[in-house]
């Protein structure tokens, strides 16, 4: 299998965080792979990654990061492809990362999720496959249809809990 999405976070510690993206991906059957690279420890490696993604096959990279988050910045730098920014919360409860990841200068973009929103990353890439792929676009149609299911079924559970001035 050829990856179509790339998870790359600053150390392993972000894992807990990015499992979601990895098991949505997992879930809808995309192809991804996963990787730890450094902006600040490894700049090498991350430029060799983000020059050479697009000819491996992939298709958007979901870069996570925690404090100075310049992960997602550095790879957008170098690749044509989309990059998502997952911020990582850390010191100022991710306010840091959020911040890093958001304030780009004009003509690199990073598209970037809330403070440990690994899942939406993952949905975000998904969207964005799904605009030329139908199998995709089939899969990630059935996921948000559970969405508003899973709402229905919190109003009917909602509708069993009873207090005295409760009108529903």
């Amino acid at each position: 299998m050829t990856p179509l999405v790339s998870v790359i976070m600053g150390s392993t510690s972000d894992l807990p965080v990015m499992e979601k993206a990895c098991q949505f991906l997992n879930d809808l059957q995309i192809p991804f792979e996963v990787n730890a690279l450094s902006a600040h420890r490894t700049p090498d490696a991350v430029e060799a990654f983000a020059k050479g993604a697009q000819a491996r096959g992939i298709k958007v990279i979901i870069a996570a990061a925690g404090m100075a988050a310049a992960l997602p910045g550095v790879v957008a730098a170098s690749t044509t492809l989309p990059v998502i920014g997952v911020p990582i919360k850390g010191m100022l409860d991710g306010l840091d990362a959020l911040l890093s990841i958001v304030q780009m200068p004009p003509g690199i973009p990073v598209a970037t999720v809330g403070v440990n929103g690994a899942l939406n990353a993952a949905v975000l890439a998904t969207e964005m496959l799904a605009l030329t792929n139908e199998d995709v676009a089939q899969r990630l149609a059935e996921y948000k249809s559970t969405l508003g299911r899973k709402i229905e079924k919190a109003n009917r559970e909602l509708s069993e809990v009873k207090y005295a001035f409760k009108t529903n």
